[in-house]
């Protein structure tokens, strides 16, 4: 067996309503001044609320941030940093989604080690100390309560991202509660976006590609793909919503050691250029990267992505041979994403064809991820795939 490291959140409760018990949870660790990072729909909302009251009945004094948007850019990190140093905080909480939990993490780094932010960007640059941190997502995709990863939008565009295990928290709280209101739109993207999380993590070319990831990856998949309908149609249907936000976690604790690829990067460019929700842009390229990566039988991408067809879909008929089961699997994925009712070319998302060209060039950038991908991409080939997703 080949050497690995794995790394994750060191307690992960998982509990419907326990955001409301935070203090019990995590008090001692958050200290008496806490900053609440959040975003303003949570805020309208009031999905914050009950644990707020909880920090506060518990005396502790909180500060709400909750300027963070869609695609963080650099200016709201550094206003959150600004909020968390002004309060003189002693611990970061995060409730929301993938956008405010990387928020909060990078504000736990540079708050609590006082480190540039541009010494921190890319692999395990992040030198820490941090702040106390927990984590409760409100959407059951990306996973970040549990990844070493944060990814911020830098000069209106462009996606850095800081990725160092010193950035996980120390509690991740998964209150299936928080996500019954979720719109259908974004459970279905946000769905999808986790699906790719374990696919991706279990056929990565990274070298750290072990086997509890891919354990994870399997297990994510099964809840997913066997939920992810009754998510988004019976929305208050907590069994389903809980299955979602648990899935959505393991693929996360799998991608987190065994990284994400291409359709990660080609589907940057169109969230950072045409601010497409993240979840969205993934479906928008995922079946065409995949057929991308089978077409080249020497990488044994095929292979893989045909093991996850019975995972993925209770119902899946295997046994075709790997090439085939390896399509059909794909073509279930695609039906999948149409079935839940996401866009499924990229002009139905307002993407012009002569924008194409930029978006390749955009997508060579993230190299982190490109290295990991089974078939080497180069700007041909995102363009290729570019055009067969419009």
């Amino acid at each position: 067996m080949s050497a690995f490291a794995f790394h994750t959140t060191a307690q992960i409760i998982v509990r419907p309503g326990a955001s409301g018990g935070i203090a019990e949870i995590a008090g001692k660790k958050l200290g008496r001044s806490v900053l609440f990072v959040t975003d303003s729909g949570i805020r309208n909302v009031g999905l914050d609320q009950s644990a707020i009251r909880s920090l506060e009945d518990a005396g502790h004094s909180v500060t709400v941030f909750d300027a963070v948007e869609a695609d963080p850019s650099l200016d709201t990190l550094m206003n959150s940093v600004e909020a968390a140093r002004g309060c003189g905080a002693t611990g970061v909480v995060a409730l929301g989604g993938g956008s405010s939990l990387d928020v909060a993490k990078l504000t736990a780094l540079l708050a609590g080690s006082g480190e540039d932010i541009d010494a921190a960007w890319g692999v395990g640059n992040a030198k820490g100390p941090r702040l106390p941190l927990v984590l409760i997502p409100t959407t059951a995709g990306t996973g970040s309560e549990v990844t070493p990863v944060s990814i911020i939008t830098v000069g209106g565009e462009e996606k850095r991202g800081v990725s160092s295990p010193v950035i996980l928290p120390d509690t991740a709280i998964l209150d299936a509660e928080l996500t019954v209101s979720l719109p259908a739109p974004a459970t279905a993207a946000t769905g999808i976006d986790a699906m790719v999380h374990a696919i991706e993590a279990y056929a990565s070319k990274n070298a750290n590609n072990n086997p509890v990831s891919r354990m994870l990856a399997t297990e994510a998949l099964k809840l997913l793909g066997t939920h992810i309908e009754a998510a988004v149609f019976t929305p208050d249907n907590l069994e389903a919503r809980g299955a979602m936000l648990l899935g959505s976690t393991l693929a996360g604790m799998a991608f987190a050691n065994s990284p994400v690829a291409a359709v990660h990067a080609l589907a940057y460019p169109i969230g950072g250029t045409f601010h497409i929700p993240h979840g969205l842009s993934n479906a928008l390229v995922l079946p065409q990267v995949l057929r991308f990566n089978a077409a080249e039988a020497e990488n044994g991408s095929y292979r893989l992505y045909a093991e996850l067809g019975p995972h993925a879909f209770a119902d899946f008929e295997a046994g075709g041979g790997a090439q085939e089961d390896c399509a059909a699997f794909i073509e279930r994925l695609a039906a999948l994403s149409a079935n839940i009712g996401l866009p499924q070319r990229l002009r139905d998302v307002g993407i012009g064809e002569e924008a194409l060209p930029k978006m390749a060039s955009d997508a060579m950038k993230q190299t982190r991820l490109l290295v990991n991908n089974p078939r080497h991409v180069d700007e041909a080939d995102a363009l290729a795939i570019y055009r067969a997703a419009w």
